[in-house]
C-alpha cells in the first residue's frame, strides 16, 4: 500500500477573527481537503445550512452524543456546545485526506491533548483587537453583554497561542489562505509522512 495517511489540520482562534470565512476560501482552493462538519447546539445563522456549515442540534441530542464518546473534542461556548463528530475524521484520514477542523480554542486544547503531535495546529488571529470587535458587531446578532463576554473570552484565548504550531493572520483573507496553503504543502513533504515512500526507495 503506497498511500500515507491524512494529516489532521486544525484551524482555530477567537470568535469573529473569520474562521469560518477562511475555511470556504480554503475548499474552493483545495479540493482534495477534507471540511469536517461540527455539530453545535447554537440556532443557525441566515444562510446557513444543516450539514454544510454545521450539524445543528438539541442540546438533549448533543449531551448524549458526549456521554456515547462520540466526539473528538467538545466545548460549552457562550452557552452553546460545539463538537467534532470523530467518526468522519479517522474515515477520511485512513483514506489518506487531509482534514481540516474549524474549532474553538477550547474544542482545539482537547483536540492537542488526546492526539499530541499527530495534528497541525494553525492558530488565526485579527490585525488587532478593534477589527475583531466591527467584525462581531457586523454579525448584528450580539448583545451589548455577549459582546463583552466574547471579549474577555478572547482575552483568555489568546494566551494559549503558545500550544499552536503556526500563527496566521487574517487582515487580507486571500494572503491569509495562501500562507495556511503553504503549511499544508510543508507539513507533506515532512520526512516522517512519507516512511513508505522513502522505505520502498532503500
Amino acid at each position: 500500500m503506497n498511500k500515507r495517511e491524512g494529516v489532521l489540520y486544525i484551524l482555530s482562534g477567537p470568535s469573529g477573527v473569520g474562521k469560518g470565512t477562511v475555511c470556504t476560501q480554503l475548499r474552493k482552493q483545495l479540493l482534495n481537503l477534507k471540511y469536517s462538519v461540527s455539530a453545535t447546539t447554537r440556532a443557525p445563522r441566515a444562510g446557513e445550512t444543516d450539514g454544510v456549515n454545521y450539524f445543528f442540534k438539541s442540546k438533549d441530542k448533543f449531551e448524549k452524543m458526549i456521554q456515547n464518546n462520540e466526539f473528538l473534542e467538545w466545548a460549552n461556548y457562550v452557552g452553546n456546545y460545539y463538537g467534532t463528530p470523530y467518526s468522519y475524521v479517522q474515515e477520511q484520514l485512513k483514506e489518506g485526506h487531509d482534514v481540516i477542523l474549524e474549532i474553538e480554542v477550547q474544542g482545539a486544547m482537547q483536540v492537542r491533548e488526546r492526539i499530541g503531535k499527530d495534528g497541525v495546529f494553525i492558530f488565526l488571529v485579527p490585525p488587532n483587537v478593534a477589527e475583531l470587535k466591527r467584525r462581531i458587531l457586523e454579525r448584528a446578532s450580539e448583545t451589548d453583554e455577549s459582546m463583552n463576554q466574547r471579549l474577555k473570552v478572547m482575552e483568555k484565548e489568546m494566551k494559549l497561542i503558545q500550544h499552536y504550531d503556526y500563527c496566521v493572520v487574517n487582515d487580507d483573507l486571500l494572503y491569509a489562505c495562501q500562507q495556511i496553503e503553504a503549511i499544508i504543502t510543508a507539513e507533506s513533504c515532512r520526512v516522517e509522512r512519507n516512511k513508505i515512500k522513502y522505505e520502498q526507495w532503500l
